[in-house]
């Protein structure tokens, strides 16, 4: 557990530096647009590329693949509906809430509590996958058309086949399922520069705290709470009533698909925000918020189900 503790004090720190940045303005007023390109556009395709390549294709399509599935959808279209018919959000807007309650840091927080917690970094690879090649093309998708204007089918079509997430993900995925093993020539220099991706992605949500306050009146305020309170209580009690009461899977098998489903949002909802200019407070107040929350989630989660 200490190990665990560790870790977040780690990704804690890494925030706090990117906050120390912003405060004492060290890389300017550009820093944030240029930090949130480097990483859509270069490191994040090749560190899911990297982690994806060397996935186990058992575990990638374990049983820990439908269950996730269906908890993260099932928080999504809740949001979904509340945020669109009651609340007459946008689009774009209603889809970076969605996915700040239902698209969970399976890579940079969920690989190493694994390992603490679970025993093995290899369960978060299932979620990687269903978010990389199944949320993350819809998405972009969705995204493209909302903020371009592009609605005919095939521009929107190359679009996303032609983002770098996509490429990164599927190729690696392919990697995985034909069973290549890469040579070091070519696996060092993309893990080189996929291992700057987390600690970047880190100092650049730390940079946009600065001068912003968690919840602020002026902000989204209820549309953070419901996607905070969806991901960290709604989410883990569907993955749990749907792992042991639906599919019967066994108890420890139950224990990895609710500390997955209780796991932050992922930072690349903040990434995608940034990039596409929509939902930025939303994406930001809730991975803050589900960062700080989910500690006694998983203690809880561990101390029932361990």
């Amino acid at each position: 557990m200490i190990d665990a503790l560790t870790g977040f004090a780690v990704i804690g720190f890494a925030i706090f530096v990117g906050w120390v940045i912003g405060r004492i303005d060290l890389l300017g007023e550009h820093a944030r647009p240029v930090l949130a390109k480097l990483i859509f556009y270069v490191l994040s395709p090749f560190l899911l590329f990297v982690v994806l390549a060397q996935a186990d294709v058992r575990m990638l399509f374990s049983a820990l693949l439908p269950v996730s599935a269906i908890a993260a959808i099932a928080v999504m279209v809740v949001y979904a509906l509340i945020a669109r018919a009651l609340w007459r959000r946008s689009v774009s807007e209603t889809l970076i809430g969605a996915l700040s309650s239902g698209q969970v840091n399976s890579n940079n927080i969920g690989i190493p509590l694994s390992l603490y917690l679970l025993g093995s970094a290899a369960f978060p690879a299932p979620v990687i996958l269903m978010q990389l090649l199944a949320f993350t093309p819809v998405s972009m998708a969705i995204l493209e058309a909302a903020t371009s204007g592009v609605r005919r089918v095939r521009p929107l079509l190359l679009r996303t086949v032609g983002n770098p997430i996509v490429i990164g993900s599927v190729l690696g995925t392919l990697v995985s399922v034909s069973g290549v093993r890469l040579p070091p020539l070519v696996l060092e220099p993309a893990q080189l520069i996929a291992d700057a991706c987390v600690p970047v992605l880190l100092i650049s949500y730390g940079i946009s705290l600065h001068g912003q306050r968690v919840l602020a009146p002026s902000g989204r305020r209820r549309d953070i709470l419901l996607a905070a309170s969806l991901k960290l209580v709604v989410m883990p009690g569907v993955a749990w009533a749907v792992a042991a009461l639906a599919f019967r899977l066994s108890p420890a098998v139950v224990l990895v698909v609710v500390v997955l489903a209780a796991l932050p949002t992922a930072q690349n909802v903040f990434n995608y925000s940034q990039r596409y200019g929509v939902g930025e407070t939303i994406a930001r107040d809730t991975v803050f918020l589900t960062t700080v929350g989910c500690v006694p989630v998983l203690l809880l989660a561990l101390y029932l189900l361990g």
